[in-house]
């Protein structure tokens, strides 16, 4: 399965983390999360791979902001 990872500022704290491994993970076709709080990353594992638009609404609406891929 391909994974992605995303740079996302704004991300500070263990519920920033959970925030955004909730909302990421909801996401069809979704496998994994892994956020990484100290380089500001998040890689999506998923079957497919991800919409960037998708991601960037659904981090953007948990309060963060995806500034692309790292």
């Amino acid at each position: 399965m391909p994974a992605t990872t995303y740079a996302v500022s704004g991300m500070s704290c263990g519920h920033c983390k959970a925030t955004l491994t909730k909302a990421i993970g909801e996401l069809d076709g979704v496998s994994g999360v892994e956020v990484d709080l100290d380089s500001g990353h998040v890689t999506v594992t998923s079957a497919a791979e991800p919409d960037d638009t998708v991601i960037a609404e659904v981090v953007d609406e948990a309060g963060y902001e995806l500034t692309g891929r790292a």
